[in-house]
């Protein structure tokens, strides 16, 4: 996503790439856009940021066209439980809860349940500055990512390729067998069988049949197909029992259509 200057300048239509300066006579931006029920100026405009204009004029006049970079992984933010669970000492960094198959990211060895502390020196606070920030390193170019796993710090050396549509999975619902009861979150899950997972393209061994009390309140919901507790992967009840058999918070990661989440379950 592209991340926007806000301010309150009066931008009408037919102002959109207009110039936006600040006190000292300096742009900033080119005014892009307005929040408007009339059609017209209501307090709040919002404008590209000046670097990220310079580097599309830039690779205009050297290449005739734009291309942004990619790492190929699917981030979320990082709240005070997914933090907590992940032994983090404040929420920061963006979330990893999904890696391309064959792309930058999983060469290099970035994993789901890497949170993405900083990009070649550059900190990562919250999780939406991180494609800004790897879509104006040069495709091709060996990004220093460091990435907090297992409790550590950790650098990896990404080669940033070309921004495309990545593939999406789709997750299965169909039922074969009844549910067994994880009673201290509050899941029903079933175990997905060969055929079931193959045909669903899931890598998942748990589907979610059932949700109450701290499953729940997360917002797990049935559909959904359980990959990994806190960064490990589970293939069993057994295992997902074992998984969230101490601590306060687990940080689950689920897949659900086509998409890979973490959602901070409190077990304790």
């Amino acid at each position: 996503g592209m991340m926007f200057i806000q301010t309150d300048v009066a931008v009408n239509p037919g102002n959109s790439g207009g110039p936006l300066f600040n006190l000292n006579g300096e742009v900033v931006g080119i005014n892009s856009q307005i929040y408007s029920r009339s059609g017209g100026y209501m307090g709040l405009s919002f404008a590209i940021p000046i670097d990220l204009a310079n580097n599309v004029r830039q690779q205009l006049v050297s290449t005739g066209k734009v291309t942004r970079g990619r790492i190929g992984v699917q981030i979320q933010q990082v709240n005070a439980q997914l933090a907590d669970s992940f032994g983090l000492d404040r929420p920061r960094g963006a979330l990893v809860g999904q890696v391309i198959s064959e792309g930058p990211a999983e060469k290099a060895g970035v994993k789901p349940g890497d949170i993405i502390l900083s990009v070649d020196g550059r900190t990562v606070e919250r999780s939406d500055q991180l494609p800004s920030m790897v879509s104006a390193i040069a495709p091709g170019k060996d990004a220093k990512v460091e990435v907090w796993r297992d409790r550590a710090s950790k650098m990896l050396s990404v080669k940033v390729g070309t921004l495309e549509e990545d593939p999406v999975q789709k997750v299965s619902n169909s039922k074969t067998e009844e549910p067994a009861k994880a009673d201290k979150l509050g899941l029903s899950v079933r175990p997905l069988g060969t055929e079931e997972r193959k045909t669903a393209e899931t890598d998942g061994y748990l589907l979610v049949e059932d949700v109450t009390g701290p499953a729940a309140e997360a917002g797990v919901r049935p559909g959904d197909v359980i990959l990994g507790v806190n960064g490990k992967p589970v293939k069993s009840l057994a295992e997902l029992k074992n998984a969230t058999s101490s601590g306060k918070v687990a940080a689950l990661l689920l897949e659900r259509g086509g998409d890979t989440i973490f959602l901070p379950i409190k077990i304790g």
